[in-house]
């Protein structure tokens, strides 16, 4: 900025539009409330089905969001511009000051015309009026005034240029629609810019060869500024995909003499969590520089980068940084069909992940099992973490079927050889999976909440339940919970086609009768699956008013079918030895959570209901299996009889009027209630049976 702007600016214009900002920011705070509180609450307890079930309500809900992203932006720019305009108004006034200090000591300061100034006495002591002396002033005087001009001048440019930066990076964050970037004033944003920039240069510069001291401050930076959008996407484009991919493979190198790697291997797990956290959220932003960073990635993946001692996959090396933060979904997706595609080619991909002889490096510090040696784990998880993203993944058919390659082609090999465990990859897989199927991440979570499915989740659904199926006995121990949670969570449909005598449901009954063997094959995910399926049979029983005999019924069924699978799972064809040595250990409530849909009453009526059968059904199993099971059907579905028992004085309780009308004969309290359940469980034992030949 040069003299004359600030000297003559008249910053009333910006204040009207500050002012004008203001306006924005009350009427967006209006709408997002409006949006918020009444149309998306309303779209959310609205009983729709079909198209508006779908649609509508992602509109709607997606509109409520940009309207609170709007009111966040608007927000953030008003802050920014009156900040930079009260500084430019205190800067104009510092200038007037020094000018008016400089008059007083006959100096005056005149623009150049090229963007410069000078400083000249007013009058020359020689031109001065007979009898009428001038003010002193000294050399050192003129060179104050000077001084004091310039730092007002350079101020003052700082002020504008910065604030210009800031709300051009704020505004690159959203290509379309608006920015969630929040902050309270100029100097935070700006703050932000710059921390990122000293961040990605010490990276850059130092790399692996930075000192503890550095890298305390590099891991000290990403872990204070890991949530913020402009230090995010700063960071990531300074740094580059090639200079994050060669940093983390000369970083992991097992011959590594720096001294960083000694003393800081305790403190690379955090660090790698903190730059996941930072990478993840700098592919949120629509900034073409990040758009490019993306596929840059994307492409430079598909690479090798030399160590001291190996050669790694880029693959190997993002697959690792994704195990933490929350990524683009179309990153993902762009990058997951190159992983895959990349390993179909690869036929046996694990030789190539595992250095076909060398001796391939730790790629990752969370954790001390595993090395990181598997792309498909990190990969795997960050999907588990975006649900919309998983999605899409196992739904994609072209140019290769994801899920059939991740859930049942893909060869999988050992990367904890120095652990003994579950294999990391398939466990991430079936997470996956589940948050595919469900809109969920974790259906442990204590706050978690049912998501109402898409017609694309539950087409993930079905495509996953009919892979699974085809398995049949190569089924992975591995993702029995993760199916079971998926079943559960699907439980109506599965509910209605377990039960269902003769007409043909959405979700196949032979593939439902395959997939719950092999989970039954252990204890502990025959379990989940149990009780998972307790809430919507409950929530039948209690919701069904029109034929209350049907939800008796349909609760016998389902009980049987799962009876069945059990029996099957857990007995040879001489039903001499159980398939999975967890059916000698204690039984145990699982808490099954985020099941519950709109297709339920209250979550406490229903829970009620589920603790009390559950309870029961552990009591009947509590002393049923021990190391050796019965093949004997009648010995095996005799101990289910306080389970099918709780649930029919439930029915009775909920249908009493309607049971002891004499139209309604056969549904006595004790005796006839029973008999209907127990008839219908060895309907559903039957149905089962003729189903069970899948493969």
């Amino acid at each position: 900025m040069d003299l004359e702007t600030l000297r003559q600016g008249n910053f009333a214009l910006l204040g009207e539009a500050i002012n004008d900002w203001s306006d924005v920011v009350k009427n967006l705070k209006t709408m997002e409330t409006t949006a918020r509180d009444d149309l998306k609450a309303k779209a959310d307890k609205a009983n729709w089905a079909g198209v508006n079930a779908t649609v509508s309500r992602e509109f709607i809900t997606k509109t409520a969001g940009e309207f609170a992203d709007a009111h966040t932006q608007a927000t953030t720019i008003h802050n920014i511009l009156k900040d930079t305009r009260d500084e430019l108004v205190s800067y104009k006034q510092q200038l007037d000051q020094a000018l008016e200090r400089g008059r007083k000591k006959n100096l005056t300061v005149t623009s150049t015309g090229d963007g410069g100034f000078t400083v000249t006495m007013i009058i020359h002591p020689d031109r001065a009026a007979k009898g009428h002396g001038v003010p002193d002033h000294s050399p050192q005087d003129a060179e104050h005034l000077r001084d004091d001009i310039q730092r007002i001048l350079n101020r003052a440019t700082e002020s504008d240029t910065t604030a210009a930066q800031v709300l051009e990076a704020i505004a690159d964050q959203a290509e379309v629609g608006f920015s969630g970037a929040a902050y309270g004033d100029r100097d935070s944003a700006l703050d932000a810019v710059r921390k990122a920039e000293e961040a990605a240069k010490l990276l850059k510069e130092k790399g692996d060869e930075m000192s503890p001291e550095e890298f305390q401050k590099l891991n000290g930076l990403l872990a204070s500024y890991k949530n913020d959008p402009l230090f995010q996407e700063k960071f990531a484009t300074q740094v580059g995909p090639k200079g994050m991919l060669e940093f983390w493979a000369d970083l992991s190198s097992p011959d590594n003499p720096n001294e960083l790697t000694r003393t800081q291997l305790n403190q690379l797990g955090e660090f790698q969590k903190n730059l996941g956290v930072v990478l993840g959220g700098a592919t949120q932003s629509d900034s073409p520089a990040m758009r490019q960073w993306e596929n840059d990635m994307v492409r430079l993946s598909g690479e090798r980068y030399k160590t001291r001692g190996a050669e790694i996959w880029g693959y190997q090396i993002m697959s690792n940084l994704m195990r933490t933060g929350d990524y683009d979904d179309q990153f993902l997706n762009k990058y997951g069909n190159s992983l895959v595609a990349t390993e179909e080619k690869m036929k046996l991909p694990g030789n190539y992940w595992q250095g076909m002889g060398q001796m391939m490096p730790k790629m990752n510090f969370i954790g001390d099992a595993e090395f990181g040696r598997d792309p498909m784990t990190g990969f795997m998880t960050a999907l588990a973490n975006s649900p919309d993203a998983a999605t899409e993944f196992f739904n994609t058919k072209d140019p290769q079927d994801n899920a059939q390659w991740v859930l049942k082609d893909r060869p999988s090999f050992d990367d904890s050889p120095l652990k003994d465990g579950p294999n990391e990859a398939l466990d991430a897989t079936g997470k996956a999976m589940y948050a595919a199927v469900s809109g969920v991440t974790d259906p442990t979570a204590p706050d978690v909440q049912f998501e109402e499915h898409t017609p694309e989740q539950r087409e993930a659904m079905k495509r996953s339940l009919a892979i699974m199926a085809s398995a049949g006995n190569d089924f992975p121990p591995e993702m029995r919970d993760s199916m079971a949670y998926a079943v559960g969570n699907h439980g109506d449909l599965v509910h209605k086609a377990m039960s269902s005598p003769l007409v043909k449901q959405e979700f196949d009954a032979g593939q439902l009768m395959e997939v719950s063997k092999q989970i039954s094959r252990n204890k502990d995910a025959y379990s989940i699956l149990t009780e998972a399926m307790h809430q919507p049979i409950v929530a039948d029983i209690l919701t069904e008013k029109a034929h209350p005999e049907d939800s008796l019924d349909r609760a016998g069924r389902t009980l049987g079918f799962l009876e069945e699978a059990r029996y099957q799972a857990t007995n040879t064809d001489k039903g001499e030895s159980l398939a999975d040595a967890s059916w000698d250990k204690a039984w145990r409530y699982h808490i099954v959570g985020g099941i519950v849909g709109p297709w339920a009453p209250p979550l406490d009526a229903v829970q009620r209901g589920v603790d009390l059968v559950t309870a029961k059904m552990l009591e009947d199993e509590q002393n049923r299996i021990n190391a050796e099971a019965t093949a004997d059907h009648t010995l095996t579905y005799e101990k289910r009889r306080t389970e099918l028992q709780s649930l029919a004085d439930l029915w009775y309780q909920e249908n009493k009027d309607w049971a002891e009308d004499p139209a309604h004969e056969g549904y006595s309290k004790s005796h006839g209630t029973y008999k209907q359940i127990e008839e219908a469980a060895n309907d559903g034992n039957k149905k089962a049976e003729g189903v069970a030949g899948i493969q």
